[in-house]
């Protein structure tokens, strides 16, 4: 009998062992980061974001489009940590947001204003780098796009990547080598890539980034039909990026607030809007991927919501290496 008190303690022992080992490397895996961070510290964070975003969404529904912009362009620099949103300071460096590959992003003012709402509910509590990341989340679903299970625990960087923007970040007319390199590098597999630039189903391109396609004459992977209505919006070669009145066309003119898949019945349309769009298509590592996500929509939003997740949990910085910032654009004052 003793025999048998002394296995069963032992198999218990084991069994809390096993547990043990498995959760720490499910948390160590996701650098801390886990559903339901702030259910204790800040209850009502989530609500409070899903609140703000469905009534900015209301009154300017190109907000939903800049959350996503936001948090890719966060999450590919060097880790998700809100390094995006600090303003130029002595203490940062120079802002992301100056970079040339930030020309276009705007509506930071309502991260401000969501960020605003989370310090009158819980100050210091919720970081900027999870704003941006739920924003997104909520900010896909409004745009009729799937659910995230978005997790939290993200820390605010203290310094600017700005010298890390023009590597890390693909470019509209890169190499579809490049641009699989890039998304490797955190974490996002080929699929997972076609998916997430799926995003360009929604929003719209400035002319500045279009013009090399149709000038002096039109790309020849272009739909003719198509390069016609192009150049309708894009009427000069001379597009200006430092205008405040920028040119701009859809990505999407069927249905251009709507995070679908016709996006990828665009490309297959040889309706790609900008270059790196259309190589998708024609490159064999990608192609399949193309096609498979312009036949089936449920394909789509499923890899779409995966890889997000993925790109969203890019090194997240440890305890001394950030803070939880209390306004967005500035680290705090020491």
């Amino acid at each position: 009998m003793r025999g048998l008190r002394s296995s069963s303690s032992l198999l218990v022992a084991a069994a809390a062992l096993l547990l043990f080992c498995c959760c720490f490397t499910i948390g160590d895996a996701n650098g801390g980061l886990r559903l339901g961070y702030y259910s204790a510290s800040c209850p009502r964070a989530e609500d409070v974001v899903r609140e703000q975003v469905a009534q900015l969404y209301d009154k300017h529904g190109n907000t939903a489009v800049s959350w996503l912009r936001a948090l890719f362009h966060d999450c590919m620099v060097g880790s998700c940590d809100a390094s995006l949103l600090l303003d130029t300071s002595a203490a940062a460096g120079v802002s992301e947001k100056s970079a040339p590959r930030s020309f276009g992003m705007r509506n930071f003012k309502y991260v401000d204003a969501i960020k605003a709402a989370l310090e009158r509910e819980c100050p210091g509590t919720v970081s900027c780098a999870d704003v941006l990341a739920l924003a997104a989340r909520d900010g896909a679903a409004a745009l009729g796009g799937p659910r995230v299970a978005m997790r939290t625990g993200r820390l605010d960087s203290r310094v600017s990547r700005y010298d890390e923007v023009g590597r890390d970040l693909p470019n509209h007319n890169d190499s579809v080598s490049a641009v699989l390199s890039r998304f490797a590098a955190v974490g996002v597999d080929a699929e997972g890539a076609v998916a997430l630039l799926g995003a360009h189903s929604v929003g719209r391109v400035h002319c500045f980034n279009l013009v090399g396609r149709l000038y002096p004459s039109v790309d020849a992977g272009i739909d003719p039909a198509y390069g016609a209505y192009l150049r309708g919006r894009c009427p000069t070669a001379d597009a200006r990026e430092d205008t405040r009145d920028v040119a701009y066309a859809r990505n999407d003119r069927a249905t251009p607030m709507v995070l679908d898949n016709m996006y990828y019945k665009n490309l297959l349309a040889r309706k790609g809007l900008l270059l790196v769009d259309q190589r998708l298509a024609d490159d064999p590592r990608t192609a399949p991927f193309v096609a498979r996500m312009a036949a089936d929509n449920t394909y789509f939003h499923d890899r779409f919501a995966a890889a997000l997740l993925t790109m969203s949990e890019n090194n997240p910085l440890a305890a001394d290496e950030g803070e939880v910032r209390r306004d967005c654009r500035f680290v705090n004052s020491a």
